[in-house]
């Protein structure tokens, strides 16, 4: 009897401390899971490493530019250059030249952001140009120009989302028009976009190619010119796309944009996203074929510096010969004579995509 008395008492004691262990498992993985699901399902609508706060001298400057430059409901035109996008014969004076010779365009430049990324850039910008910022980047080096896909690459598309986003979140709608030193400024502006975009579109985006549907969401975006109202909508939809960096690691945010817009998260947002048609914004992976409609025209599809300075002068020069022309010649005898140098080839050279 002893023997099993005794036999039952180790049992228990065996199950008690059995039960203890699974409570301290239990404890321990809801101590630890549970915050880790919740930090991934919140990070959506979460950014970290906020490049300008909401309060402080940077916020205070950046106000300050945004307002002078403001056209009505809050809106400016940004763009962005650094040291080798700035210097003089470069793609910013193209950039500016095509408002000066463009059609109801030269007024725009009123209500154009320049930001900066180094002190070369800036000190040029404010040479030529009333609105400039320059944008800390905490020890960064972005004066020069960054290889596709390579980690200055990589920063620089992401500092540029969590830019834009500080604007949204300030208030200011914006039309960004260049894609951030891949082909920084490389957009030639013929005419006022302002009317061919779509009034209750809250996000509205350029096309490497349009299929014709400005909804459907198979067009293939190219962030080198968009269009976004400052509301919660737009915010969320920053947010989402600056954190989804995290899940798709080594992935450019063009890329990202691409895969995020099948997302269930992304109609749980409610953005009405619009793609715009290249017969108005086009570029070198589809041109703009009627020069009549044109507003603006890209350098995609194409890589390097050089490549870009000599077709962008050259597609100058074919909108001046276009303005030249008489009513009754222009639908006849107007066309580009780009692209040239910029070719896919390029792209394959240098390792890029369109």
């Amino acid at each position: 009897m002893e023997a099993i008395a005794g036999e039952a008492k180790t049992t228990s004691y065996d199950t008690t401390l059995l039960i203890r262990i699974m409570k301290i498992t239990l404890f321990t993985a809801a101590f630890v899971v549970v915050p880790c699901l919740f930090l991934y399902n919140s990070a959506a609508f979460s950014f970290q490493f906020p490049p300008i706060s909401s309060q402080g001298k940077e916020a205070y400057k950046l106000e300050k530019v945004l307002k002078n430059a403001s056209m009505g409901e809050k809106t400016v035109i940004i763009t962005t250059v650094n040291e080798a996008w700035a210097a003089n014969n470069s793609l910013l004076d193209l950039f500016i030249e095509s408002f000066r010779i463009g059609i109801n365009t030269q007024r725009l430049l009123n209500h154009l952001v320049i930001i900066t990324m180094d002190q070369k850039a800036y000190a040029r910008c404010i040479s030529i140009h009333p609105h400039c910022y320059a944008l800390k980047t905490r020890n960064k080096n972005f004066s020069k120009a960054a290889f596709f896909m390579t980690h200055d690459y990589m920063e620089m598309m992401w500092t540029r989302i969590h830019f834009l986003l500080s604007v949204l979140k300030m208030g200011y709608s914006f039309v960004f028009t260049s894609y951030f030193f891949n082909s920084d400024t490389d957009i030639m502006w013929f005419r006022d976009p302002f009317p061919h975009f779509f009034p209750n579109a809250d996000f509205q985006i350029a096309c490497d190619r349009f299929n014709g549907n400005s909804k459907d969401i198979n067009n293939w975006p190219n962030g080198g010119f968009m269009y976004a109202k400052s509301n919660n909508r737009t915010i969320k939809f920053y947010q989402f796309w600056y954190s989804s960096r995290l899940k798709y690691p080594g992935i450019n945010d063009q890329d990202i944009l691409n895969m995020i817009k099948h997302d269930p998260l992304f109609n749980k947002i409610g953005l009405t996203m619009r793609f715009l048609d290249t017969a108005y914004i086009g570029g070198f992976c589809e041109r703009s074929k009627d020069l009549n409609l044109v507003c603006a025209m890209h350098a995609n599809c194409c890589a390097g510096l050089g490549n870009k300075i000599h077709d962008l002068g050259i597609m100058l020069d074919d909108w001046r010969r276009y303005k030249s022309f008489t009513a009754n010649n222009k639908s006849k005898s107007s066309s580009w004579t780009v692209p040239q140098k910029c070719s896919l080839k390029t792209l394959h050279k240098h390792g890029s995509r369109p």
